[in-house]
């Protein structure tokens, strides 16, 4: 008899989050198959559950996950965690869901708290349309290409990013995407929970010097849709129309500030052009 496979939410930061049917899950499945066994014992000993653990993880999957299946096809029944949220959404899963699926394997969720949804939610940002970004590569040339796809993106974005990468992950950021708002959200559902909004110019320029603390979840502006496809595609095109806005009344920052928004280059590089002359 097949058992089944339970995708459970573990809270993101404070554990009151986790929900009555998620601890029933824990008490009452075979295994728990764990992204760190040690995060996931803390939670366990904080409610006092006792259960075996199977560590399962990003550099492990590709060999534990067969063994994995091959338990709950015989019967047992499997809770799968990460280290806080939901499992699959940036951490270890989508390829023992996906196995469990070809095999007739009965898969439930057990809804919980998610990053994505929370922080969106406190952003204040247009959350009306949204695409989920996760971490960018660190890779050059995927992240290259990631940035480059992105580029015109008209719904608001979601990232990820540890403290440690977040300097570089916003100089490139504003780099690829101009000038947007953007609210970086650290430290979800804990104490120091905290919503920075900001410019991504600003933003990039405060963290090349201050060290950031806590893991982030970057909220960041799309395009603006309602942008005709003949903008300024080059920094030339986008300072002759900062020309424009100098003539109309607006100081050369001003101007410039203006061209880097509707364009997507950079204020610095507009503003160097349009004053050079």
């Amino acid at each position: 008899m097949s058992g089944k496979l339970f995708i459970v939410g573990t809270p993101i930061g404070n554990l009151g989050d986790i929900s009555e049917r998620a601890l029933r899950t824990l008490r009452e499945c075979d295994f728990i198959a764990a992204e760190d066994t040690r995060v996931t014992l803390k939670l366990l000993n904080h409610f006092e559950i006792k259960k075996p653990l199977v560590s399962y993880h990003e550099h492990n999957k590709f060999q534990k996950t067969e063994a994995i299946a091959d338990r709950i096809s015989s019967g047992e029944s499997c809770a799968l965690v990460s280290d806080a949220g939901m499992p699959c959404i940036s951490d270890p899963g989508m390829e023992l869901v996906d196995i469990c699926h070809e095999r007739g394997i009965p898969v439930e969720t057990v809804p919980g708290p998610s990053a994505v949804i929370t922080a969106l939610s406190i952003s204040g940002l247009n959350v009306s349309r949204f695409s989920f970004e996760g971490f960018l590569s660190v890779n050059k040339s995927s992240r290259r290409k990631h940035l480059e796809e992105i580029r015109n993106e008209s719904r608001t974005m979601v990232f990820y990013e540890a403290p440690h990468k977040l300097p570089y992950t916003l100089k490139d950021l504003h780099e690829a995407l101009g000038d947007r708002r953007i609210a970086l959200v650290k430290e979800l559902t804990k104490i120091h929970e905290q919503v920075e909004r900001t410019s991504l110019a600003a933003a990039a320029e405060k963290y090349s010097v201050e060290k950031p603390k806590g893991e982030f979840v970057l909220i960041i502006e799309g395009r603006d849709s309602s942008q005709s496809d003949a903008e300024p595609k080059t920094l030339e095109e986008a300072a002759e129309m900062a020309r424009e806005y100098v003539e109309e009344g607006f100081s050369p920052t001003e101007a410039a500030k203006r061209a880097a928004k509707e364009s997507g280059l950079k204020k610095g590089d507009i503003y160097r052009l349009l004053t050079s002359e």
